[in-house]
């Protein structure tokens, strides 16, 4: 029998079934976030009550807003910030994240120049205050999480939202498709719709994006300049921990069981390579502790940057189990291995290591940013390596052919330099490339 119910009528069904399911869960998560932060885990501090709708700051009404995620959607936002502020410096950001580590990232970033507040649970009026207190002349979520609460009061407010960086992997396009009702409002309320990539921008005509609202901006990571403070950083770090004259291999944003991996393949790199230090930085500041179990457990003789003590000569592995330091890291490192790729993550950012011309191992989940790992391995900057083997034969290839290592580093800083260009339309396609927005 064919449904009764209006295209708005099954709208509004559907937003108002996924709030109720929100109000319902709504306890429970406020119960799990005073048990982490009764528990004083990291990734709970104060300020994240700000996502009930209580003690939210913003910058002064007017500005802008972005949302990000984490850590890697604040770093490709501020490429976005930095250049708007180029031509507009006396602009008022709000950076709004869901991670305290994404937090944590903007106020390293930009210290008091932004505003942070912790994103509220997507519910209308903790929204609606929120974009009622920020009043800002234009919303902008960087790459993913599409709220449709958030959506929907930006667009009874009259506040414009667009998608910069927008990413859409083949299972989020499925996903979305078995939820239409609820997903395909929104795409209809954003002003635009930035996509990252040919991907990207095919999944969303695939969900019937409007035509006038998708433009394809390429990936504004490919401008991920070497900060000149990470050397600075790099070298006190190198003093500090007595390592200035060692092979260097940092294990960025690892997840379990990628440490084990890598500390299996690390035990066969010092048959050869026995003054070589494995640097290991978790993504996540809870696995700290576990982290450094995993490393003692190895036999592998461990120390952690908390202990504030200089590495001796039989030091094998470095835990750093601080957050902020992964840049300086890779600006130090002789060969990077970016986190989330053999465990089943997406992969995190490899450009990162790839600005300080450092040659990449990366696992073989890598579609997060599938076209940046393609361009970086077909020019041999990036090597897949998903075996302590595997990963064991290129380090220590990489560590006894220097000129190899060197070509492989450089050819990564290349592909930065010639995709350059994302952010400039990007600014385009928002309306700012004049300035006049």
């Amino acid at each position: 029998m064919k449904s009764t119910f209006t295209p708005k009528a099954k709208e509004n069904y559907s937003l108002w079934g996924y709030t109720l399911l929100l109000y319902i869960l709504l306890p429970f998560v406020f119960l799990h976030f005073c048990y982490q932060y009764l528990m004083k885990k990291p990734t709970a501090p104060w300020a994240r009550i700000q996502r009930f709708g209580v003690n939210i700051r913003t910058a002064k009404a007017g500005g802008l807003l972005f949302h990000c995620v984490s850590v890697g959607e604040v770093v490709a936002a501020a490429n976005v910030i930095k250049r708007i502020r180029q031509f507009q410096p006396e602009i008022s950001v709000t950076i709004t994240t869901t991670t305290a580590t994404g937090a944590k990232q903007a106020t390293d970033l930009f210290n008091d120049s932004i505003t942070h507040c912790y994103l509220p649970v997507d519910i209308p009026w903790m929204m609606r205050r929120i974009l009622k207190q920020a009043a800002p002349t234009h919303v902008i979520i960087t790459e993913v999480e599409l709220w449709p609460n958030m959506i929907d009061q930006c667009w009874r407010l009259n506040i414009p939202v667009s998608v910069i960086n927008a990413r859409m992997t083949d299972s989020s396009m499925r996903t979305y498709t078995k939820i239409s009702p609820l997903f395909s409002p929104m795409l209809h309320k954003l002003h635009k719709v930035c996509a990252q990539g040919e991907r990207d921008y095919h999944n969303y005509q695939q969900l019937h994006a409007p035509e006038q609202t998708l433009v394809l901006t390429n990936n504004i990571k490919f401008e991920q300049p070497a900060r000149p403070e990470a050397y600075q950083q790099a070298k006190e770090f190198s003093q500090t921990f007595n390592i200035a004259s060692r092979p260097i291999i940092v294990a960025g944003s690892s997840h379990a069981p990628e440490e084990d991996i890598l500390l299996k393949a690390h035990k066969i790199v010092l048959q050869q390579i026995s003054d070589a230090l494995l640097i290991i930085v978790p993504r996540h500041p809870q696995r700290f502790d576990d982290v450094y179990q995993i490393c003692k457990s190895s036999s592998l003789r461990s120390l952690r940057t908390t202990d504030e003590k200089p590495c001796d000569t039989d030091t094998q592995v470095l835990l750093v189990d601080e957050m902020g330091k992964l840049q300086a890291l890779y600006a130090l490192a002789t060969i990077a291995f970016v986190g989330g790729s053999i465990a089943d993550r997406g992969g995190h950012n490899a450009l990162e290591p790839a600005a300080f011309e450092v040659p990449i191992l990366m696992g073989e989940h890598r579609y997060n940013n599938p076209a940046i790992c393609q361009v970086l391995s077909d020019t041999g900057a990036l090597f897949e390596a998903n075996t302590p083997e595997q990963i064991s034969q290129k380090v220590t290839q990489w560590l006894e052919d220097g000129p190899l290592r060197k070509r492989a580093g450089k050819a990564g800083k290349q592909v930065l330099q010639e995709n350059s260009g994302a952010v400039s339309a990007t600014l385009h396609a928002l309306g700012f490339a004049q300035g006049n927005h």
